[in-house]
């Protein structure tokens, strides 16, 4: 199943291998530049059905580092678009993933210490639900009021729309990591006492208003993913009951697959996490159990028999790869190939190709298509 097509509203996917989103800290200013192009283009070359972006902030203090992704205004949109224009020319679907990085905010690149930046160094005060900053190390944000929190949703909203005229094919919302929206979520961050907090409902809130003010502005044909953090692998926070209970809330409102990842909200020395190859696709099976929705898995998945075990068994729709993609830019070639699976290479590549190998011509995309969904022909 691991090469099967899949139709998600008016895209097809080629196959079930995705690129999951991951943060590269090398924009200026939230820029997409030469770096991104090749990174995520190098992918789209090496046969993955749909490769993401890194998280994209949807407001400046909403980056993680002052180096993010961003989406946040109308300069952003031609870069992406040149971005989008080539991984549809591979005949891969371009995808965005749009956050806000909440109380995990304002700080430095992972090797660069990854610590809080005071503003007075190029840093900003994040908010988040309440004033509770996320370690002792970390900037103390300010809480939300009810104004900002209507300016956050549409923040979201406005990235959708720019996301569109860049011409990515899927939006995905970050609700994961323990960054805004998850920090809403989770009972480990979010003590308040209004309506976005206390209860299972109100925590839920702030999530379900953003999903529909993405699905009111993106095309009906545009599927809609979420990332969530299926448990924060803490007693007394957030688990997968409550994000059965959030997937059955957010799917009658337009959400097309649940991507499931775990953890983020402490610092994971607080956090007890079972790692182990496969360790988060009990999530994505218990979730797609429950609720019908076509889900996605992620961690420590890297061959293709464990990828399409995982598929055959019905435990989740689509892989994700994060790690084994930095690793290996054209894991789903090589991964066909092992597999006896006739998948097509640039035809440019095509010298280097196992004997047999079917040629993949460049898709000519046209200008004025470039906010199009792009359907797939080279497999």
């Amino acid at each position: 199943m691991l090469f099967d097509s899949l139709q998600i509203r008016d895209v097809v996917l080629r196959n079930r291998i995705i690129v999951s989103p991951m943060c590269q800290y090398s924009s200026t200013d939230g820029f997409a530049n030469d770096w991104h192009l090749v990174h995520l283009g190098s992918r789209a070359v090496g046969g993955a059905a749909l490769v993401f972006t890194e998280a994209a902030a949807v407001v400046p203090e909403g980056r993680i580092s002052p180096q993010d992704l961003g989406i946040w205004k109308d300069d952003h949109i031609e870069m992406l678009a040149r971005i989008t224009k080539f991984i549809h020319s591979q005949g891969t679907t371009a995808g965005i993933q749009l956050a806000h990085a909440g109380r995990k905010g304002s700080t430095a690149r992972p090797w660069e210490g990854g610590k809080e930046i005071p503003v007075s160094q190029g840093g900003w005060i994040p908010f988040a639900p309440n004033d509770v900053p996320f370690a002792d190390d970390y900037p103390r944000p300010i809480a939300l009021d009810d104004r900002q929190i209507r300016a956050t949703i549409r923040a979201f909203a406005d990235a959708a729309r720019r996301a569109c005229d860049a011409g990515f094919d899927v939006i995905e919302i970050h609700a994961a990591h323990g960054y805004l929206l998850h920090e809403f979520l989770s009972p480990l961050s979010n003590f308040r006492f209004d309506s976005y907090g206390d209860t299972l409902q109100n925590r839920m809130r702030l999530v379900r208003e953003v999903v529909s003010a993405v699905r009111d502005v993106i095309p009906k044909g545009m599927p809609l993913f979420i990332r969530i953090s299926a448990t924060d692998w803490m007693k007394g926070g957030w688990d997968i009951d409550q994000s059965i209970a959030l997937a059955g809330e957010i799917g009658p409102l337009g959400v097309d697959l649940i991507d499931c990842s775990s953890g983020g909200i402490t610092p994971e020395a607080n956090a007890k996490i079972k790692v182990a190859p496969g360790y988060q696709v009990p999530f994505a099976e218990e979730i797609r159990r429950a609720t019908g929705i076509l889900t996605g898995t992620i961690g420590m998945i890297t061959s293709p028999n464990q990828a399409d075990t995982i598929l055959r068994e019905g435990r989740a729709d689509v892989i994700l790869m994060a790690r084994e993609f930095l690793r290996q830019p054209y894991w789903p070639l090589n991964s066909a190939h092992a597999e006896g699976y006739l998948s097509s290479w640039p035809v440019q590549y095509l010298r280097a190709a196992p004997q047999g190998t079917p040629a993949r011509e460049p898709l000519e995309v046209p200008e004025a298509q470039r906010g199009a969904s792009v359907r797939s022909t080279a497999d």
